[in-house]
Formats: C-alpha cells, structure tokens, sequence
C-alpha cells in the first residue's frame, strides 16, 4: 500500500501536476486537509474534491480540526473529532492523526480507522508539544479502536 500526504497547499500548488499523477497512479490512501484537497483539484469545496477523487477511483483520507471525512470505495464516512477538556497546542495533530489512521488501516474499517486517527490526534492536541504524554495503545483499548 502507498499513502501519500500533500503536506501543505503551497506545496500542492507548486507540484499539482506530479501530485496529481501520484493519486491517480501510484497512491492508495491519500492524506490531507480541507484546504489541501481542494487545492489539489482546484475546487472550492470538499463535497467537489471528493467528487473529484471518485473520479479518479481513488481512496483517501481527509483529516481537519472539526474531525475526520473519509472517502472509501463504499462511500464517505465522517467521524467527529475526539472531544478533550481543552485545546492547548495543535502543532503535530494532522501527523498523530495519519500515524493513527495508518496504524488502523492494517486491520480496522474505515470509521474505526478514521476513529483511531482522532483518537491519536485529540492525544496530542491537549498539551503542549507534538509527542504524545499517554500511551496510545492503551487509550486505543480504553476507547475500543478496532476491536
């Protein structure tokens, strides 16, 4: 399996046309934000870019602050995002989220894998820093991720 993340919309905006062959091409699951995806297919919503990405036949996965979109063959799922008692730093949420995310996609569906990522994500962005203070696998167990 090949993921790719977009990394950032500057990023996307200087190489569109090699990303874009990567995802059509080479890319099973395909990381990003809103404002990525977007960028990447040149439309102003995520509704047109998903629409954009089944076109191409692809998979990918969709992460932003307000939680989690993911477009799988079958369709889009949406997971909110994991609710912490405060918000301190998001510095390294989008990696914890596709670390999550891909760690899941090795045996879990798709709204459990979209679940982990969030899980991870909401770890990280309750402290300062962007390495997690809690153990991982246990929250994953206590939250019941893929199970």
């Amino acid at each position: 399996m090949v993921a790719l993340s977009l990394s950032d919309m500057f990023c996307v905006d200087r190489h569109r046309r090699d990303f874009l062959d990567l995802v059509t091409n080479d890319v099973d699951v395909l990381l990003c934000n809103e404002t990525e995806v977007c960028s990447l297919f040149q439309v102003p919503t995520l509704e047109k870019a998903f629409n954009a990405l089944e076109e191409l036949a692809s998979s990918g996965g969709h992460a932003r602050t307000a939680g989690a979109d993911v477009l799988t063959v079958t369709g889009a799922v949406t997971v909110p995002a994991h609710e912490v008692e405060h918000v301190i730093d998001q510095n390294g949420a989008g990696d914890m989220f596709a670390s999550g995310f891909l760690y899941g996609s090795r045996s879990c569906r798709s709204r459990r894998v979209a679940e982990l990522g969030s899980l991870c994500a909401g770890e990280i962005i309750s402290h300062l820093g962007a390495r997690p203070e809690n153990d991982l696998e246990e929250l994953a167990i206590e939250a019941d991720c893929c199970s």
